[in-house]
């Protein structure tokens, strides 16, 4: 008789992942290897790459050539269920990606219920768990539309929480919350950490994330131009900041928040 063996290996693992949009190719070559608890920041202009990487590494962007593996399945193998593979790997969106038809709850319940994580009740329950936690709880029956930007994005951040992913990942999560809700996404942010959750950040106010961030990918024309560790970056001089091509990129402003306690 053979016994289920524990996966140890890294959580995520990208292989030369190339992507291109006809003759354009947008990713050029990218390996990274994130281990499980990791938080991991990718940072870079706009039209770098950020927003293409972070959804090949759930395959909602069809990978041109190279391997995306999770917790060591091949994505794009022919035998991959990438249904279950996005149970494992939560994603929230820039602009949101709500239906508008739904309520906010309903958004939220979709996913476990269709994949059959769970019954509507529970899902309900659970629903109104999450909303709690983001501090939209009075807003369950309200619709998309009815929203502004930061209450779509806690929503949208609520929705992936619900499937209890091993993996967040999180494309530009502050581009439209108050500071309110960015001193409470960063609370949040430092509770997964805690919690063992890998978490794959794409931001530019990097400094948001001090103390929180283990590495830091800087991409540029598609390829990744540097690695270093999250106290290496806040360790910069200026000089250093303008010769590594971060002033643009308000990473590094000259009073950084210290990490949620």
């Amino acid at each position: 008789m053979t016994t289920a063996t524990t996966y140890d290996g890294p959580m995520i693992e990208v292989i030369d992942l190339r992507k291109s949009f006809g003759e354009l190719e947008v990713l050029k070559g990218i390996s990274a290897t994130i281990t499980k608890g990791e938080v991991l920041s990718i940072i870079g202009p706009s039209g770098s790459g950020k927003s293409t990487f972070l959804r090949c590494l759930n395959l909602l962007e069809e990978v041109t050539s190279g391997t995306v593996k999770v917790e060591g399945q091949d994505l794009t193998a022919k035998d991959t269920d990438i249904n279950k593979v996005r149970q494992k790997v939560g994603m929230v969106f820039q602009h949101f990606n709500l239906f508008p038809n739904m309520t906010v709850a309903e958004n939220i319940m979709l996913a476990p219920v269709q994949l059959k994580k769970t019954n509507k009740k529970e899902a309900a329950e659970r629903a109104h768990r999450m909303l709690e936690r983001v501090h939209m709880a009075d807003k369950a029956g309200a619709r998309p539309s009815q929203l502004s930007g930061g209450q779509k994005q806690r929503v949208a951040i609520a929705r992936a929480l619900a499937m209890d992913p091993d993996v967040m990942l999180f494309d530009e999560p502050t581009s439209n919350l108050s500071a309110e809700g960015i001193d409470d996404f960063r609370h949040l942010v430092a509770q997964l950490k805690a919690s063992g959750k890998t978490l794959v950040i794409a931001e530019h106010r990097l400094h948001l994330f001090r103390g929180m961030v283990d590495v830091v990918h800087r991409i540029s024309d598609g390829r990744v131009a540097e690695t270093m560790t999250g106290d290496d970056l806040f360790s910069l001089t200026d000089m250093e900041r303008t010769e590594r091509g971060l002033r643009a990129l308000d990473v590094l402003p000259v009073d950084i928040p210290e990490p949620p306690t």
